[in-house]
């Protein structure tokens, strides 16, 4: 796995920590901005053949 894969992987993974998160505290905006990350960090995989795999939110 090459840097670019990894970086943006582990980008996916805390993203979707920090989403569950602001969902446990109430935080409606997080979660809005949280979520806007995830589906621009999910594009950019896509776009570069990058599997992510199923995720747990």
């Amino acid at each position: 796995m090459d840097a670019f894969t990894a970086g943006l992987l582990q980008r996916i993974k805390a993203t979707e920590s920090d989403l569950s998160r602001a969902r446990d505290e109430g935080d409606d905006f997080l979660v809005e901005v949280e979520q806007a990350e995830l589906d621009d960090l999910r594009r950019l995989a896509a776009d570069h053949g990058v599997e992510v795999g199923a995720t747990s939110v």
